[in-house]
Formats: structure tokens, C-alpha cells, sequence
């Protein structure tokens, strides 16, 4: 006969306080692909798992805490982060499914999903967050098949430029339109539209930091319509102008 208990939430707090201290975070050392970490208020690393260490080339979990985004990535990545943490710790709300570029083990922008939660205190206030930065990598080895997903993704990287329609990139992979938008969903938490529109920002962020191109030239390179288009999706999802953008990150 099955009991419950009158005091649920108790039986909680006893349990989690019995464990002292319990790394529930070492799960995520057996999960391919997946890193793991948790910040304070101030977005300063208080816990990371041994891959962020590894990435971050640091030997022991102490010689990240009290650090930043802003010590490992250049500035416009880390604003984009910190920008999350503060959302929710404003919010007290997860931010599930954020695709965002991060820098490989070979320093290059890759794609990764990140997961971030609120961390609360006894009394329920947020004070800080944990989550998890998933590469494609790791998500592509969870999700099979994919093989399509991965050729989808190489023809946008190569093609960003140019017109793309999700119709004739469903064709080139073996796709209908209605399964790579799902399978988009599934790997990346958007469909191919926002997936190609998110790899030609990523792509005019360098271009804006390190050319002197126009940005009327750098639209129509990146495979916007014009610059009036590049400014208005750019603001979406940065936060700023592309003119903001390039004064900010070029000093």
C-alpha cells in the first residue's frame, strides 16, 4: 500500500540538507556534449563542470569561481550571455532551448543550446542560476537520426549569402518542408528560417568587428535584401544597430 506523506515539502529539505552538498551536477559529466555550470547574482562563475574547466583551460574548479564570461569570450558574446542571466534573474523564469554562438575547442562560433534556471534561497529569492551549454555535437549524438539536420546545416554555412528557402534546402537533404522544420525544433529549439537568419548575424558580427565594409555591403554579402532588413533583424537579436554594434566592439 502505497503512503504518502503529509509533509511533502519537508521531506524535501531534510533530504536535500542530508545530502550535503551532493554534486547533482556530476550527471552531467556522463552526458556527451554537455557542460554544466552555475553563477551568482552577478554572473560570476561559482560552479562549472570538468568540461567548461577543460575548455576554459583551468585544472581545478577553484580557479573558476569569482570569474566571468568577460575573462573567457569577447566582449559581444559575453554581453549576450550576461544579457540572459539578468532575464532571468529578473524574471525568476528558465530560458530553455537559447541557440547561441559559442567558440569551439578550436576558437572558432559554433552553435550551442544553453538551458539556464533560476537558483532560490530558503525563502525563495532568486540569487543566482544554473544551466547547461550543449553543443551541437552533443545534441546531434541524443537525437538520431540527424543525418539530414547535419546536411541542412552544412548548406546553410556555405550558402548564407545567397537566397535560401527552407523548401529548397528540404529537397537537397531528402527532407519535405514540414519534417526538417520539425527536426529543426527538435535539435535547435527554432525552424530553418530563424536558424538561417541567426547564421548571417553571426557571420556580420565578425564582419563588423573586423572589416571596414559598409554596412550596406556587408547586408547584401550576409544575404539580407538590404540594409534596412539587416538593421531591423540585427537589432532583434543583438540588442543593438549594426552601426551601435561596430562603434561599440571597435572602441
Amino acid at each position: 500500500m502505497k503512503v504518502s506523506s503529509p509533509h511533502p515539502r519537508e521531506e524535501q529539505r531534510k533530504f536535500l540538507e542530508s545530502l550535503e552538498g551532493q554534486p547533482f551536477r556530476d550527471l552531467f559529466e556522463h552526458l556527451p556534449g554537455v557542460y554544466f555550470f552555475a553563477k551568482d547574482a552577478e554572473s560570476r562563475m561559482m560552479s562549472a563542470s570538468r568540461a567548461i574547466l577543460e575548455r576554459f583551460g583551468l585544472e581545478r574548479e577553484e580557479e573558476i569561481i569569482g570569474t566571468t564570461d568577460y575573462d573567457y569570450f569577447p566582449e559581444h558574446i559575453a554581453d549576450a550571455f550576461v544579457r540572459d542571466d539578468r532575464e532571468v534573474l529578473q524574471t525568476g523564469r528558465p530560458l530553455l532551448n537559447r541557440v547561441e554562438a559559442w567558440y569551439n575547442e578550436h576558437r572558432l562560433l559554433d552553435w550551442f543550446l544553453t538551458h539556464k534556471m533560476p537558483l532560490r534561497n530558503r525563502e525563495g529569492e532568486v540569487v543566482g542560476i544554473m544551466g547547461t551549454v550543449q553543443t551541437y555535437e552533443g545534441k546531434r549524438r541524443m537525437i538520431l537520426p540527424v543525418a539530414q539536420v547535419e546536411q541542412a546545416v552544412e548548406v546553410i554555412r556555405e550558402n548564407y549569402g545567397e537566397k535560401l528557402r527552407a523548401e529548397e534546402i528540404a529537397s537537397r537533404v531528402g527532407f519535405s518542408s514540414r519534417q526538417l522544420h520539425r527536426r529543426f525544433l527538435e535539435v535547435f529549439g527554432m525552424n530553418v528560417r530563424d536558424f538561417i537568419a541567426r547564421t548571417r548575424i553571426n557571420e556580420a558580427t565578425e564582419r563588423l568587428k573586423s572589416s571596414d565594409d559598409t554596412l550596406a555591403e556587408i547586408a547584401v554579402d550576409c544575404g539580407f535584401c538590404d540594409q534596412s532588413a539587416f538593421t531591423a533583424q540585427f537589432r532583434k537579436v543583438t540588442g543593438m544597430t549594426p552601426a551601435r554594434f561596430r562603434r561599440r566592439y571597435r572602441g
